[in-house]
């Protein structure tokens, strides 16, 4: 009887130490929100890059900080050998950087960059994300292509009046990306000799049904929606819902009716969106978007899994392929959207 005891105590406690090993060797990917079509690409990036070298676990937060810390609380319980995360509120990453501190798990998140102040309250935390200013300048770019000389602009300057009446798709209001993408391109524009008349700036959080929502809004109630321009997007997802506003109210209307918009015979409006998701690039592909950056989230992905792995096995960061800049930010640029053949 005595043996049988000791043998099943024993047999306990090896499948506790399994689990418990089976926890640790399962990294925790923790993302703001899977209804987010571009945090969707990231992950699904992430997942095919780490196959065979890592095992992640993904949890959805579902845009909730409450959830997403409920998350954290009871996967820090397991004592994950790292966690990965994509904050809901960036100004509150700081207490899960402190309880990942508490028990010496390394932190790595991306995407939305936590405050420096807090970056720097632990000496495991990382950041892999693209810097929000490089993708506003080359929405900058378009805008100069589109429109030419500051001092005789083309014909998009449709009225004549030398100035651009535009208007601003903002996302979430406080979200580092957002404040800017709107800042730099809108500053950067005006140092450039544009003359700018901006007609409404929409807080749209991301989403495109709100964006859809505030441009039919916009459009039928503003009077000065009859002199738009230019719409600047802060992302992908808040464009196209203007857009299919735009062309539910007739301001995008192909006039040959072949599926593609011919900016020298149909009616249009340029629109300019940031991430180059696959929903956006069918409509540049057919004329409705002018154009896109790429938010490389497949490079930061690669990036990502070399640095959890490198993490976990104690490997020398400075000895991988990428650049860790003050010990702790991974930048991966934007780049303008380009069809390929």
């Amino acid at each position: 009887m005595k043996r049988m005891l000791v043998f099943g105590l024993l047999l306990t406690l090896f499948v506790a130490l399994t689990a418990c090993k089976q926890n640790n060797n399962s990294v925790p990917l923790i993302l703001y929100n899977e209804q987010d079509p571009y945090i969707l690409g990231f992950k699904e990036y992430i997942m095919e890059h780490a196959e065979n070298r890592i095992s992640i676990v993904s949890y959805d937060s579902q845009n909730s900080q409450v959830l997403q810390n409920e998350l954290i609380d009871d996967i820090l319980l397991d004592n994950p050998q790292l966690i990965i995360v994509n904050p809901v509120d960036r100004l509150g990453a700081y207490t899960i950087i402190d309880q990942a501190k508490e028990k010496d798990i390394p932190i790595i998140f991306i995407n939305r960059e936590p405050l420096p102040e807090d970056m720097n309250r632990y000496d495991k935390v990382y950041y892999i994300g693209a810097p929000a200013e490089t993708g506003a300048l080359i929405q900058v770019d378009m805008v100069v292509e589109l429109f030419g000389n500051p001092f005789g602009m083309s014909n998009l300057d449709r009225n004549n009046d030398n100035t651009i009446q535009l208007l601003v798709l903002k996302g979430e209001q406080g979200h580092q990306d957002a404040e800017i993408r709107t800042e730099v391109v809108l500053e950067e524009l005006e140092a450039l000799g544009y003359d700018l008349d901006i007609l409404s700036i929409e807080i749209c959080d991301w989403q495109k049904q709100i964006a859809h929502d505030k441009m039919m809004e916009f459009l039928t109630q503003d009077p000065d929606a009859s002199q738009l321009e230019l719409v600047i997007s802060n992302n992908d997802y808040m464009a196209i819902g203007a857009i299919d506003a735009m062309i539910e109210l007739g301001v995008f209307h192909d006039v040959n009716d072949d599926g593609v918009m011919d900016p020298t015979i149909d009616d249009w409006i340029p629109v300019l969106g940031i991430d180059a998701i696959e929903e956006a690039i069918a409509y540049v592909r057919d004329g409705y978007l002018y154009g896109t950056v790429l938010n490389d989230s497949e490079t930061m992905s690669i990036y990502l899994v070399d640095l959890v792995e490198a993490l976990l096995n104690g490997v020398d960061l400075a000895t991988l392929d990428f650049v860790l800049e003050d010990g702790k930010y991974i930048w991966v640029d934007y780049k303008k959207y380009e069809e390929t053949e």
